[in-house]
């Protein structure tokens, strides 16, 4: 199989997440129930697992960072630590339903800052002026699921910082792939998942949390420290992580942002985005397929969308699944990224790549493709 969906998920794993998570089953209990060996281990990876996470991206303190279940549970714990009932949020005009959903629930007031795809400077100037009085928070992400269209997120955290508004980054897209630096951005809080550029298992992700930031708790329980105490604990990262932890999904993740560390971040991003200029160059070169993207890629990542013309793009991608080569078509969990690109009704097919393609795989890949557009 040539695996082109890694927006979904990295399906190709370094070998040593294998590893920690099979070692993690025979080796590990419970993180804080206990100083027996099984729990002391248990401790010592999740704590490495954090320090690791807090150098890659630029954190203090390790207790800032926070394991959840993926990318959506880390950013509705962001959205409602930050915005009341009703409230009044900034959005970008690419944000996925793991932003729009929990706002909607909220029936928050969502403000979109409209701009044209890959079109950075429009970005900010669309952020600036929507950032007035009142506004409880701004949310943004840093690398669009569907298109690939890499935000400014510097700039909009520059205005956040400068009118005093709270700052929530989605880089489910670009953690591990891009560089993030929180202690730069002042951002209030950073989502991300474990499952894609950090290389570890599904069932993981992350929540980066400001210095001395305020938190809600979605869930509340057991976390192994206060248990006379019947409210959730108000440091961290235990007022946010109720429950056993998913050991061998952190000990994964472990070696997995052991991995990006190794390789570089700035590595894996271009040998992603080269990927991604040949398939974007050549299908350019075509009639019959309209394709997002700048003929220099210029303001974006490894993902790319495209329609081919007179074609169901579900149709087209389930084509392409009987030629072995699995990729993503439809919505995305993103209509309002189609709405803003004007794909909503068509939807598009989307390749992504990671560290682990080829160029041979995509020369495959659109031979394949060539011989099935219009």
């Amino acid at each position: 199989m040539i695996y082109l969906d890694s927006a979904a998920t990295t399906f190709q794993k370094p070998p040593s997440v294998r590893a920690a998570m099979q070692q993690a089953l025979t080796a590990m209990s419970s993180p804080g129930r206990g100083s027996y060996p099984a729990a002391a281990k248990a401790a010592e990876v999740a704590f490495a697992c954090r320090s690791e996470l807090a150098e890659l991206f630029h954190l203090d303190n390790p207790e800032q960072v926070v394991f959840t279940m993926n990318a959506t549970h880390a950013l509705n714990i962001a959205i409602k630590s930050l915005v009341p009932k009703g409230g009044r949020v900034v959005i970008s005009g690419y944000e996925h339903n793991a932003v729009t959903r929990p706002l909607t629930s909220l029936e928050a007031e969502c403000i979109v800052a409209a701009a044209p795809l890959f079109r950075p400077e429009a970005v900010v100037e669309a952020f600036s002026a929507c950032i007035t009085p009142g506004i409880d928070a701004v949310i943004c992400n840093h690398v669009s699921n569907v298109f690939g269209f890499i935000q400014p997120v510097e700039a909009i955290a520059a205005l956040c910082r400068e009118r005093g508004v709270p700052f929530i980054i989605d880089a489910s897209q670009s953690a591990g792939i891009l560089p993030l630096d929180m202690r730069a951005l002042g951002a209030a809080f950073i989502a991300m998942p474990g499952h894609k550029g950090l290389y570890g298992p599904q069932g993981t992700g992350v929540l980066l949390c400001a210095e001395g930031q305020e938190t809600k708790p979605l869930l509340e329980g057991g976390t192994g420290s206060y248990s006379v105490q019947q409210e959730m604990p108000d440091f961290l990262p235990d007022r946010l992580e109720a429950g056993t932890h998913n050991m061998p999904g952190i000990s994964g993740l472990l070696a997995g942002v052991r991995y990006v560390r190794q390789r570089g971040v700035g590595t894996i991003f271009r040998r992603e985005r080269e990927l991604a200029f040949t398939m974007s160059k050549e299908l350019h070169k075509s009639d019959g397929v309209q394709v997002f993207s700048l003929p220099d890629m210029r303001a974006q990542a490894g993902v790319l969308s495209v329609i081919p013309k007179g074609k169901d793009v579900e149709s087209f991608g389930a084509e392409l699944e009987k030629h072995g080569i699995a990729v993503r078509a439809g919505i995305h969990c993103a209509p309002l990224a189609h709405r803003s690109a004007g794909t909503l009704e068509t939807g598009t097919l989307r390749f992504s790549f990671s560290d682990f393609n080829t160029p041979e795989e995509v020369w495959h890949t659109l031979r394949v493709l060539k011989r099935r557009l219009p």
